[in-house]
């Protein structure tokens, strides 16, 4: 099945059970106006729709220069701290909806991905990149910080004192480093082998059952942050759960006869 939807400045497209999300705004290097993130924040919506019949999305950004140069600087220079407020609130929205999403979400990175276009990739599941990618909090250099949720998400895949060393000081972060520090976990020499390995992983997601990497999903987002009896309590929760579905019981079975399994996806 193929399917391509547009919703202004992004393009969402489905091929079987990989679905992508292309951000497109190349004139502006997919800088996230408010209009761009009401736009991602329609297509996340239409991906929750799929339900299991899509088993992993594709972020990234079009054109060859940037995943997204950042926050819309234009726009945020005629703001009042109100409205900035309301800004901050979608994009943090945005972000929010990449972790809620049931399947995983793996960010494609190539050329800049600065302030808003680096939280974005940190609220996805993981982030591939290409050599030529570059990551960044910049925001102190223009007399502000992060509002995407980077103060929080980045010190939990870097560690504090990493991420608050890129924050304070705004500083890019090449491919090779961003691999090094644990914020990309693969970096390729083109857009090509980049986009190939993120749906050779999805297809190798789909032969798990949905529900418990759903369940997975949920758990470690719903973790982070929280103390290790809270975690550990949300992965017997979680545990707990997986144990009420039918993908569960197909799996077992699958085990003990020695057969393939064909979970049903519930």
């Amino acid at each position: 099945m193929s399917d391509v939807t547009e919703f202004g400045s992004a393009t969402l497209s489905r091929e079987g059970v990989v679905a992508t999300l292309v951000i497109s705004r190349p004139e502006a290097l997919n800088a996230l106006s408010s209009s761009v993130l009401g736009d991602l924040r329609d297509a996340l919506e239409v991906v929750v729709g799929w339900g299991s019949s899509v088993r992993g999305l594709i972020l990234t950004g079009d054109g060859d220069r940037a995943f997204v140069a950042g926050g819309d600087i234009r726009e945020m220079a005629a703001l009042s701290p109100e409205q900035a407020a309301a800004y901050g609130r979608v994009g943090q929205d945005v972000c929010q909806q990449l972790e809620a999403l049931p399947v995983p979400v793996i960010a494609c990175v190539n050329g800049y991905a600065f302030g808003g276009g680096t939280e974005l990739a940190l609220a996805c599941d993981y982030i591939y990149a290409t050599e030529s990618a570059q990551f960044g909090q910049p925001e102190v250099k223009l007399g502000l910080i992060p509002g995407f949720g980077g103060t929080v998400r980045l010190p939990r895949i870097v560690g504090p004192a990493r991420a608050k060393q890129l924050i304070y000081t705004g500083r890019a972060v090449a491919a090779d480093e961003a691999m090094r520090i644990g914020l990309v976990s693969g970096v390729f020499p083109t857009v090509e082998r980049m986009l190939a390995a993120a749906t050779a992983d999805i297809h190798l997601i789909s032969t798990n059952s949905y529900t418990a990497v759903a369940t997975a999903k949920s758990v470690i987002v719903e973790s982070a942050g929280v103390d290790t009896y809270a975690a550990i309590a949300n992965e017997l929760a979680g545990f707990e759960h997986v144990f009420h579905t039918e993908d569960k019981t197909e799996g077992v079975a699958a085990f003990l006869e020695k057969r393939k399994p064909e979970f049903p996806g519930r």
